[in-house]
């Protein structure tokens, strides 16, 4: 019988992760398959500028995995059993079960509301493209002088108040911060955040933690209101409770505790990548929910994999977090390094130049993701002999 691999989800990482692993292995010994709830690979750090008007073309996943070898199931993972070994799954078939060997559990995140009433009901995020085609929606029906409010100061709340107000100056956008918007950044890269709030006509409200939205506005935490026709959600991401809820080892956040190499410690049949790990990077400290962060991951997560079901010694991928890059519209950015506790360098660099390299980083990484297993090595490697492995199918 083969050694039946399931991914749950099939963002960047695990989609990256599927071809990685199905261009490794020989189909002779395992197959892999992947779970997606939608039939596009979706692009989610372009969501902000699909919700400002931008066009973008998505892939569908039956082409990003055809000539792969992988097997692609749509439908929405709604539970996990590890002690089983299976998944719990809804789709236009209705409810099923799919069983695997090894789980590469990679659902991502969404939004976090942290509780705040009104979130749900009244606004908008860019965390997923039905949320930003809804927000795409509602813009769209502003007339001139509409209000938008973008609630969150991290990399998607600036990423998405500057894009909209470069794509529509006809608003008035504006941005609420607990603290100061790009707090964490050096000096002069500071500067130069202000400057572009500036130049794009960015109202900041500093110091203005969200304690209710409406349909219409804000309550701050002062007790003050705030004018929103549209209100934008961006105030931190939470991760789906299916792991939490299946009897997976957790942290606080939700995310699945993992070993150095990407393992689940409480069942280690399961690996997880991305949003969803709670992974300690080289510094000692939890990895961030990043792309960067899903990157070393899942590279991680996949030469682990391969190393442990085929007898291999399992390598290290390096898991530092080097810095931010912010867009700040089409024709500015931000690019800021990060030393090895997390605190700015005092080099940045900014305007056009940053914002092209940024440019290429999207390009790159959704290029990547559509040819999944682009320059791997041809060879596919056996699985070990089944006495060097235990009963659940991976190595010891």
């Amino acid at each position: 019988m083969k050694h039946r691999i399931v991914v749950l989800g099939a963002g960047y990482a695990g989609a990256f992760a599927a071809g990685n692993l199905a261009r490794r292995l020989s189909p002779a010994d395992t197959e892999v398959t992947v779970v997606n709830a939608v039939p596009d690979f979706v692009e989610r750090m372009r969501l902000h500028q699909l919700a400002a008007g931008r066009d973008l073309a998505f892939r569908t996943l039956a082409d990003v995995f055809a000539g792969t070898g992988v097997r692609l199931r749509l439908a929405l993972v709604t539970g996990v059993d590890p002690e089983r070994r299976t998944v719990a799954l809804t789709g236009e078939d209705g409810d099923g079960e799919l069983e695997y060997d090894t789980l590469l559990y990679a659902l991502g995140s969404s939004a976090a509301d942290h509780g705040v009433p009104g979130v749900t009901e009244y606004a908008c995020d860019v965390t997923g493209r039905a949320s930003a085609l809804r927000l795409r929606e509602r813009l769209a029906a502003l007339g001139e002088g509409g209000t938008v409010l973008v609630v969150g100061e991290g990399l998607t709340g600036i990423e998405t108040a500057t894009e909209l107000a470069e794509s529509r100056p006809d608003l008035s956008v504006a941005l609420a911060a607990r603290g100061e918007p790009g707090a964490w950044l050096a000096p002069r890269a500071r500067r130069h955040l202000r400057r572009a709030f500036d130049r794009l006509g960015v109202t900041v409200h500093e110091h203005t933690g969200v304690v209710a939205v409406e349909p219409t506005r804000v309550i701050a935490s002062d007790g003050r209101s705030v004018p929103a026709d549209v209100t934008v959600w961006s105030a931190g991401f939470a991760v789906h409770p299916v792991a939490a809820a299946g009897g997976l080892e957790v942290a606080g956040t939700g995310q699945i505790v993992v070993d150095r190499t990407m393992r689940s410690v409480s069942h280690p049949d399961v690996y997880a990548v991305g949003d969803c790990a709670y992974a300690i990077g080289a510094n000692g400290r939890p990895l961030p929910m990043s792309c960067a962060s899903a990157g070393f991951t899942t590279m991680q997560a996949s030469a682990a994999i391969i190393a442990r079901l085929t007898g291999r010694r399992v390598p290290t991928t390096g898991l530092k977090y080097y810095g931010n890059h912010i867009s700040l519209g089409q024709r500015d950015a931000i690019f800021q390094m990060v030393d090895g506790d997390v605190r700015s360098r005092s080099w940045y660099l900014g305007g056009r130049a940053a914002a092209r390299l940024k440019s290429g980083v999207l390009t790159g990484a959704g290029w990547g993701i559509v040819h999944p297993t682009f320059g791997m090595p041809k060879r596919k490697l056996r699985l070990a002999a089944e006495p060097g492995r235990t009963a659940a199918g991976t190595a010891a």
